[in-house]
């Protein structure tokens, strides 16, 4: 798949669920409302979805949400699309949670070819955890990244840095993922759906991050990718890799290779743009994977160039209007 502006399309985020057991000031309100089950795909289809766009060339899958692991039997799904890695299909399938439920499920995730997990820990102070994620417990979130070390996982962890909550903190954080061999990387909190919170108040630009961090390590430039928007540098003093996701003050539109498929089957070609396919109305009329491949064609040739995330007092709103839980992270 290559859209109009010569990417190859090659990375598939699959949200499974738009449910999640937390509730993370900057993702969504206290007080969420979920979509009806009868809205949200079918594992099969689901299933059948990520054939598609394995056929067509899509050669990494991220599993993401909401909260993946609170789908029941989302394992199934794993389990499936596992078998594409054993054929050669696919080259990578992996995972974007919040930590909650990975203890329970790391063994079984190894076994399907799961080998890296992204998990998402804002903060190493209990009380800060909780204020963060509203109902997050952070001795569980730890000790299950350890159980899914133990499993063989690579693990990585997501920060989002929040100006006034957790920068400070940031030095630590680097040092403490890096003592337990983890890769770690910021992220700018993206203005998406209403988090009943001023954006303003939150947007912390990874600039003046990079500029704090420079004062505790020393940074050195790295030409690593994986696949996704980090750009990374190696950490001197302690070996490990630190990765800077910024949509705000430096997009990374221009090498962008990714699409996302939500769980009610809209495939959106840009995180920032409100532009979608529906997927699923495609897929239920339909049993023939050409019109379905059709319809994926149609949709990638319609991928922007880039999104309008802006963030000021001006823009004191979403750039879009869904929840980052509904697209998926």
């Amino acid at each position: 798949m290559i859209d109009p502006f010569g990417r190859a399309i090659n990375y598939l985020r699959v949200s499974v669920t738009d449910r999640c057991d937390f509730r993370c000031v900057y993702c969504m309100p206290e007080h969420m409302t979920f979509l009806p089950k009868a809205d949200v795909l079918s594992l099969e289809e689901l299933d059948r979805l990520c054939g598609a766009f394995i056929r067509k060339g899509v050669r990494k899958l991220r599993l993401t949400g909401g909260e993946p692991l609170v789908r029941r039997d989302v394992m199934k799904l794993f389990r499936s699309l596992g078998r594409r890695l054993d054929s050669g299909e696919l080259d990578e399938l992996t995972l974007t949670t919040n930590g909650s439920q990975l203890g329970r499920y790391a063994g079984e995730l190894a076994d399907c070819g799961v080998r890296r997990v992204n998990v998402s820990v804002d903060t190493l102070d209990p009380d800060r955890f909780r204020q963060i994620t509203r109902w997050g417990d952070l001795g569980k979130v730890l000790a299950a990244i350890g159980e899914a070390q133990k499993a063989g996982l690579k693990i990585k962890i997501n920060v989002v840095a929040l100006r006034g909550v957790n920068e400070h903190e940031l030095p630590t954080l680097v040092q403490w993922a890096h003592d337990r061999g983890m890769d770690m990387t910021l992220i700018e909190t993206m203005p998406m759906g209403d988090v009943d919170a001023d954006r303003t108040e939150q947007y912390l630009p990874l600039s003046l991050v990079k500029a704090e961090l420079a004062k505790h390590f020393t940074m050195d430039s790295s030409p690593e990718r994986t696949g996704g928007p980090a750009r990374y540098v190696r950490v001197r003093e302690t070996g490990g890799r630190l990765g800077f996701i910024t949509p705000l003050t430096h997009n990374f539109c221009e090498s962008c290779n990714r699409v996302r498929l939500t769980c009610t089957g809209m495939l959106y070609m840009c995180l920032g743009q409100e532009d979608s396919a529906d997927l699923r109305a495609v897929l239920r009329s339909s049993g023939d994977d050409a019109v379905l491949d059709a319809a994926i064609d149609e949709a990638i040739a319609r991928k922007p160039k880039g999104h309008d995330f802006i963030i000021d007092r001006r823009h004191n709103r979403p750039a879009v209007a869904r929840q980052m839980s509904l697209t998926g992270g």
